[in-house]
C-alpha cells in the first residue's frame, strides 16, 4: 500500500539496512518482510534479504502452527508458536539458507539468523511472551554494546 512512498525515503532504507549489517536486532512480520527483500515489484527497498517480492492476485490466508527451525533473535529452535498468514505477495526465494519457521504443509519458511528474524508469519505475541521478552533482551544488549 505503500511501497512507492517506502522506496523513495532512501535515508530510512539506508538506516535499516545499517542496523541489519552491523548486527542490531531485527523483526520483522509479512510487511515487514517485504520491506527487507531487495525490491518489491521493481522498487528498491532495504536490501537486507536475498529475495524480491511482488504483488499477487492470490490471497494466502491461514492460521499456523510453526517451529522455529534455527535460533534466532525471536525464538531458539524448536519453539512453538501459533499464528497467521494474510498477504496477496510473493517472495523468490520464500526463505533463506536458515529458514525461520517450518509447518507441516507448506514447509520451511521466512529468514533467520543470530539477530535476524522476518517471516509472513503474524506471531500471537500474548501466546509466546518469552518470544517478545527474548527480542527485548537482544535490543538491550545492542544499546548497551553501541554506548561504549
Amino acid at each position: 500500500m505503500h511501497a512507492a512512498e517506502l522506496s523513495a525515503n532512501a535515508p530510512l532504507r539506508e538506516a535499516v539496512t545499517e542496523l541489519a549489517s552491523r548486527g542490531g536486532p531485527v523483526a520483522a512480520e509479512c510487511a515487514g518482510l517485504l520491506y527487507l527483500s531487495r525490491s518489491l515489484d521493481g522498487a528498491p527497498m532495504c536490501g537486507v534479504l536475498p529475495a524480491d517480492a511482488r504483488m499477487t492476485e492470490r490471497l494466502t490466508l491461514g492460521y499456523r502452527a510453526a517451529v522455529a527451525v534455527r535460533d534466532s533473535v525471536l525464538a531458539p529452535a524448536g519453539t512453538r508458536v501459533n499464528g497467521h498468514e494474510f498477504h496477496r505477495t510473493a517472495l523468490t526465494p520464500a526463505h533463506g539458507p536458515d529458514p525461520a519457521w517450518q509447518w507441516k504443509k507448506d514447509g520451511p519458511e521466512g529468514f533467520a539468523g543470530a539477530t535476524l528474524h522476518a517471516s509472513y508469519l503474524h506471531l500471537h505475541w500474548a501466546g509466546a511472551p518469552a518470544l517478545a521478552a527474548r527480542f527485548l533482551d537482544s535490543v538491550r544488549e545492542s544499546a548497551d554494546g553501541n554506548e561504549t
